[in-house]
């Protein structure tokens, strides 16, 4: 079926590891015991410059480091005098012009300044610390670069209170700090908890820095005191990013290794895989069987956006273009398995197939193997169609968030598999990884119950599929039948309708890096309880929803972090007030504990079960939750081509404030922009978390109609209703259909004096 008959032994992996002190001298301190037959850099004998390079030899060993940018820097360091780069050109990308440097010699040292940062090189002997440009200190090392025959260490301090993210996809671990904890970053073929599918050689301190370790070889990093970084290999080499959040961090790291793709918008709908050629735990299937599974999401009612057709080991295919026909006529995309390899990929993304599920293509050493199959997969798909690449991954390497989806590999649907699965993804987050997943339920084993208790907060992750093949019966959301279907459903459902929501915040991802599921301690860095295994079982989607999934077979929810701010119980519209901890939180099985903070404007697709639905004078609703002055920005394209990268997007952008008294306006800019297929007009529909029925609606000045009952005001093109049983209390309104290239003011009135409304 899978990889788990085909795998090699791999060497455990791990990495690069720095750490900063706050104050003090950088004489070394608590120095590690030296390893048998270590050898350790020694005092600075030569120093040469190149502009913004900078030379040093240390007796038989060679140093340079090389500045990037303002903030992003090189270290390498051969023991032996020759500088080697095994990675060459296929993680760090093409750079911009080097910054501005300049230097001085102070003695003791020999410091390295850009308008951002200073990296200080001591000379006896050769050590490192990195200052801000205002002279804090970043990280320190407490001795000089040291080697074996087959390992590289660096040794930092580790400040008082310094957290530590990173190292990729760390199973059950991540999305907390890894302060006083090793990490292996390699290929180890273990997709249980514990593992480490989809590493990274990159972390990010809370301190303000980041390290990416410019290698294919497996590391080894110790967040202890001292921080204590190990690659298996001779050589060291690392780049060094320095930002003043965990953001601007992550940017750093993605500007140099690559920006994470864009999803097609069927990439962020769920999606089916399966073997149908020769299935022997099933009977005999034939290729288009796939499409009565297909039915099956159609008949009852419930999005899908692709379909792996040959997901299994020796399973191949047939009739694809009548099976990508098939599909198209659902509305759903066609994808492979590369069970085959790459060699017919551009024959079959002729016929039809737009996903790419990597195995053979990686199958090996991973590293190298791995990141190549990666992008040689996403090339073959738009080489060959106007498509954009989208492949999924479970071994991958730095680089690969350019080209794929990193999914977590084969598991048994169980309570502990949901446990352990929350934290994973939110944290490879922070090693720039904006598309991670696991299957809906494992592959093996499961149940109803945790069927839909795992579909249900993945139905917040980008990306999503659910996978048979291993397990007893097939595995699709309708299979227990109701209520687990209908529950199933519902999250569905809901997933599709924030589709605006998760394609925004993709698009985001394309600019800075960060991907749209994130851990606590990435929005609230300041936060000590969101580094903490406090907020380790619950992540956001984006910075507005708050997802605390149930992972035991319980209907009520313990140890719900809320930070600083107001969240609104999405489902009862209740009010708390952050930070604070919620026991006792009633969650029977279709309710997921799902939270909005105060201040979100949440774009929403209402009542589809396919992005495709969508029409011309399809509406465009707005779910505001309204708090001081907050904003959001609505990204669209053609959900499908490359033509974005050209421009072919728009943007458009919703204010809300709140006014005295109580008086609410909402400023829907015009979209700026174009792109095939962008409606020139259309309706929308506001649902404004009040708690009480305004006075009045406006729309640019006109009074709007208030009508008395939902079927009037559903029956209606425009007016508003107050609907005082639904979430603490909202406000709907409908504007009717509007120019996009115009912008409009929606006010909500609750003074006496109505706003001086114009009346029709």
């Amino acid at each position: 079926m899978r990889h788990r008959l085909r795998l090699r032994t791999a060497v455990a992996g791990a990495l690069l590891g720095l750490a900063a002190a706050t104050a003090g001298p950088v004489e070394p301190v608590h120095a590690a015991s030296p390893t048998a037959g270590e050898r350790t850099v020694g005092n600075i004998t030569g120093f040469s410059t190149a502009g913004p390079v900078f030379h040093f030899r240390a007796g038989e060993a060679a140093a340079r480091v090389s500045f990037v940018a303002a903030d992003t820097f090189r270290i390498e360091l051969a023991p032996d005098g020759t500088f080697t780069d095994p990675a060459g050109k296929d993680i760090v990308q093409r750079q911009g012009p080097p910054p501005a440097t300049s230097w001085r010699d102070r003695g003791d040292r020999y410091e390295l300044s850009t308008s951002a940062v200073t990296l200080r090189a001591y000379k006896k002997p050769l050590r490192f610390a990195l200052h801000r440009a205002d002279g804090s200190r970043l990280w320190s090392e407490t001795k000089g670069i040291s080697w074996t025959a087959d390992t590289t260490t660096q040794s930092l301090a580790r400040g008082a209170d310094e957290q530590f993210y990173g190292a990729g996809m760390q199973n059950g671990r991540g999305s907390t700090s890894h302060r006083g904890k090793t990490v292996e970053v390699g290929v180890d073929y273990n997709w249980n908890d514990g593992g480490h599918p989809n590493s990274v050689p990159f972390y990010l301190s809370s301190a303000g820095y980041g390290v990416y370790r410019n290698t294919y070889a497996p590391g080894t990093y110790s967040f202890t005191d001292p921080v204590t970084t190990s690659e298996k290999e001779r050589r060291f080499d690392a780049y060094y990013f320095a930002g003043n959040s965990p953001k601007a961090v992550i940017g750093g790291y993605t500007r140099l290794t690559g920006r994470p793709f864009l999803p097609p918008l069927y990439g962020l709908e769920i999606g089916d895989s399966d073997c149908y050629l020769h299935n022997k735990n099933r009977g005999e299937r034939r290729t288009l069987d796939a499409l009565k599974v297909a039915d099956g999401y159609v008949d009852h009612d419930m999005p899908l956006g692709w379909m792996l057709v040959n997901d299994g080991y020796g399973c191949g295919y047939e009739n694809l273009p009548e099976v990508n026909k098939g599909l198209g006529d659902r509305r759903m995309k066609m994808g492979l398995w590369t069970e085959d390899g790459l060699g017919k990929l551009a024959d079959q993304v002729k016929a039809g197939q737009r996903v790419a599920k990597l195995d053979v293509a990686w199958v090996g050493d991973g590293y190298k193997f791995a990141l190549d199959g990666c992008k040689d997969a996403y090339k073959g798909i738009e080489d060959n169609s106007d498509a954009r690449g989208f492949t999924w991954a479970p071994e991958s390497w730095s680089g690969a968030q350019r080209c794929g989806v990193q999914w977590s590999g084969d598991q048994k649907g169980s309570w502990d598999y949901i446990r352990w699965q929350i934290p994973t993804y939110a944290g490879a987050t922070m090693s720039g990884l904006a598309y991670t997943t696991g299957d809906v339920d494992g592959i093996f084993g499961g149940s109803p119950k945790t069927y839909v208790r795992d579909l249900q907060w993945k139905a917040f992750l980008p990306a999503v599929m659910t996978m048979d093949g291993w397990a007893p019966s097939d595995k699709q959301p309708w299979r227990y039948g109701d209520p687990y279907t209908s529950i199933n459903r519902k999250y569905l459902k809901l997933k599709e309708s924030l589709l605006p929501y998760m394609y925004s915040y993709a698009a985001e991802a394309t600019r800075t890096g960060v991907g749209p599921v994130r851990p606590l301690a990435l929005e609230y860095p300041d936060d000590p309880k969101a580094a903490s295994d406090a907020a380790k079982y619950e992540f956001l989607t984006g910075e507005y929803f708050l997802v605390a999934p149930v992972y035991e077979d319980a209907d009520v929810r313990n140890g719900i972090y809320l930070p600083k701010g107001k969240w609104t119980d999405y489902w009862t519209g209740r009010v708390y007030e952050g930070p604070t901890t919620l026991n006792g939180y009633r969650a029977p099985l279709d309710t997921l504990p799902l939270f909005v903070k105060a201040g979100a404007n949440i774009p929403m697709w209402p009542g589809i079960r396919s992005a495709e639905d969508r029409t011309a004078d399809s509406p465009m609703a707005w779910d505001v939750y309204p708090q001081g002055t907050s904003s959001f920005t609505l990204y669209e394209d053609d959900g499908v081509t490359r033509a974005h990268r050209e421009g072919a997007y728009a943007e458009q952008k919703l204010t809300a404030r709140v006014r005295e008294e109580g008086d609410i306006t909402l400023s829907l800019d015009a979209s700026r922009g174009d792109f095939r297929g962008k409606q020139t007009s259309r309706p929308y529909d506001f649902t404004v978390h009040m708690g009480k029925a305004p006075r009045a609606a406006s729309l640019d000045g006109r009074e709007l109609p208030r009508l008395e009952s939902k079927a009037a005001f559903e029956a209606a093109e425009t007016g508003w209703w107050y609907d005082a049983g639904d979430r603490g209390g909202v406000t709907r309104v409908k504007t009717g259909t509007r120019a996009t290239d115009r912008p409009f003011t929606l006010a909500l009135t609750n003074s006496a004096d109505a706003g001086g409304v114009a009346r029709r």
